[in-house]
């Protein structure tokens, strides 16, 4: 490997990207439950979204309509699982089941976290937690 230069980036990220069966539900699910924002949205003719980037706080993720989605009750899901970092954990959790999230389970400590979990209506477990100090 000698005289080979490596490209390092000055900024990089990686943002998950979920398909799901009906992303116009996911995106209001998402809203609803996590107060994302939307930051991008590709639509088809018929002005159905097929592709939108959302955000959370500084955190972004992006949502594809895929009719052949499969996972956790054949609604999208899989062997992927998000964690969502936030200052209170106990807030987004309650309003992520309002929203129609399932609890899998419930915000406690543990490891140095205060963290919870839920499923939401696509199949996809989210980790909504916060470290301790």
């Amino acid at each position: 490997m000698a005289n080979q230069e490596r490209i390092i980036p000055s900024a990089a990220s990686i943002a998950p990207w979920l398909s799901v069966s009906s992303a116009a539900k996911a995106l209001e699910f998402y809203k609803a439950a996590f107060g994302a924002a939307e930051l991008y949205r590709l639509e088809e003719e018929e002005g159905r979204p097929l592709i939108a980037e959302l955000a959370v706080g500084g955190a972004s993720f992006w949502v594809q309509e895929d009719s052949e989605s499969r996972g956790a009750g054949g609604s999208g899901g899989g062997p992927v699982r998000m964690i969502l970092t936030v200052n209170d954990p106990d807030g987004m959790h309650r309003q992520a089941l309002m929203a129609g999230a399932n609890e899998i389970m419930p915000v406690g400590e543990g490891h140095g976290w205060r963290i919870g979990r839920i499923a939401d209506p696509f199949g996809y477990h989210w980790e909504i937690g916060c470290r301790l100090e």
